[in-house]
């Protein structure tokens, strides 16, 4: 039957689309249901086109300080649609790889709204009407979309998600970023790198809560040494939105209220999954506390043949994630078919994490609160940019590499930074997880010099009172 497939891929994100390569290598017939761009938020509206922006940032940020490595640049300015122009381009350049990657895996695809309408069966509303596809196996990797507050609904002209950021229809003068998670501070860092004059309300008692606690506050302390205005233990209360701007009240930590100006808002409260219309509830498929599709590790849900992976289950909610449980689930299928498949669970603990502010942060595997929590007893090695010789002549000596270790066993249990390029950086520390290193291989390790990672071996030998630069 034409519409009929051992595989279809309800989502074309990072998850899907690597879901569907993955399926194909391994012999089965494949289809991916998309309703809007191939490649999913995240190479459309997220990762990739924020990266962009982040980078323009970057270049204006170091053109201003163009005088401390012996330049000269003179009236020198940021074009935000420029910027965004060349963002959108980046993200279409991407789109059509992944449209070239679909032929050349053979992957049919249907562009149009996909609900599940019976176990293997999907019915896509397309342009032409609707479409009946049957498969034996289904992904749900539909993902997630900003999560709203009630009285901040996203406008699009004074109230904005990450969408309306990477596409604002005006420079902001003065902006508020609600929520300080990966979003709202890459967007944050971005528009003040830019000129605009940020404020950042962050309802827990510290920035980038789900890092490790020195790194948030080093980077508050960084952030607001480059003009920012950061509020931590603070909540938005109401926003009135006028012609021209927004009025917000805010309680600060001390629980005193005040009326504060701005010209826009950004909302980067967290995000919410797209599991509403495309049939879980009527074919029993069980949610979490959160609401988020439950899977076991081979990203099975509790139906026989639907999986589901990436933002529409449980977090950590990184496109990484979702494409290495693409890869899992077509795995897993591709064995359960009889064909040549060799899945493998998924460990959280070895999934790294990258924010792209500045200067940036990265991580993996617990924090040293985390790690005490769980009952190990740490040594902890840390070693600061400023003692590294390749970080003095880039001119970035902000910040510091700290690693984590179990004081008994030697095992590795968390990774991280904050500075320049650490997102680079952390990959060998989640190698390094992955295998389940220890101190000994970690400090018998010959690193390159001059290199930013010479500082990853100083803080594994700072751990163990060996550290060499300090």
């Amino acid at each position: 039957m034409p519409n009929s497939y051992d595989l279809i891929v309800l989502g074309s994100g990072p998850g899907g689309y690597v879901a569907a390569i993955r399926a194909s290598q391994l012999g089965l017939k494949t289809a991916i249901v998309e309703r809007e761009n191939l490649g999913g938020i995240c190479l459309n509206w997220g990762c990739i086109p924020t990266k962009a922006m982040l980078r323009s940032a970057e270049v204006f940020h170091n053109m201003k300080h163009a005088s401390d490595y012996g330049l000269v640049a003179e009236k020198i300015s940021a074009d935000l649609d420029a910027i965004v122009k060349r963002s959108r381009g980046v993200a279409k350049q991407l789109n059509q790889g992944v449209t070239g990657l679909m032929k050349k895996n053979k992957i049919d695809v249907v562009m149009g709204d996909g609900k599940i309408t019976a176990p293997g069966k999907i019915t896509v509303k397309t342009e032409k009407g609707e479409e009946e596809l049957s498969a034996k196996n289904i992904i749900i990797a539909t993902g997630a979309r900003a999560r709203d507050l009630p009285f901040a609904k996203a406008d699009g002209k004074r109230i904005w998600t990450y969408r309306h950021a990477m596409t604002p229809p005006e420079t902001p003068t003065k902006l508020l970023v609600i929520g300080s998670g990966a979003i709202g501070i890459e967007f944050a860092s971005f528009y003040n790198d830019i000129g605009v004059d940020v404020t950042v309300v962050e309802m827990l008692d510290r920035v980038v809560p789900v890092e490790d606690e020195e790194v948030s506050k080093f980077l508050e302390k960084s952030l607001k040494k480059q003009g920012m205005t950061i509020m931590t233990g603070a909540g938005v209360k109401s926003i009135e939105v006028g012609d021209k701007g927004v009025k917000a009240e805010i309680e600060d930590s001390k629980g005193k209220k005040a009326s504060h100006d701005f010209s826009h808002v950004i909302v980067a409260v967290g995000i919410q999954p797209n599991i509403e219309t495309i049939g879980l509830d009527e074919l029993g498929v069980e949610p979490d506390e959160r609401y988020h599709i439950k899977t076991d590790e081979y990203c099975r849900t509790n139906i026989e043949g639907i999986y589901a992976i990436g933002d529409c289950t449980a977090g950590p909610w990184l496109a990484h994630k979702a494409s290495h449980e693409g890869v899992i689930a077509a795995e897993t299928i591709a064995q359960s078919m009889g064909k040549d498949g060799h899945p493998h669970a998924m460990d959280v603990n070895n999934i790294p994490g990258c924010t792209y502010c500045h200067p940036q942060i990265a991580s993996v595997g617990l924090t040293e609160a985390k790690a005490k929590e769980a009952g190990h007893d740490v040594k902890v090695g840390k070693f600061p940019f400023i003692g590294n010789g390749k970080a003095i002549a880039l001119g970035e000596t902000e910040g510091f590499i700290k690693t984590v270790f179990d004081a008994k066993t030697g095992e590795l249990l968390g990774a991280h930074m904050i500075g320049a390029e650490v997102t680079e950086l952390i990959q060998g520390y989640t190698i390094g997880k992955t295998l389940e290193t220890t101190e000994a291989e970690l400090m018998n390790t010959v690193f390159p010099h001059p290199t930013l990672s010479e500082m990853m071996h100083e803080s594994v030998l700072d751990a163990y009172g060996r550290v060499l630069h300090m």
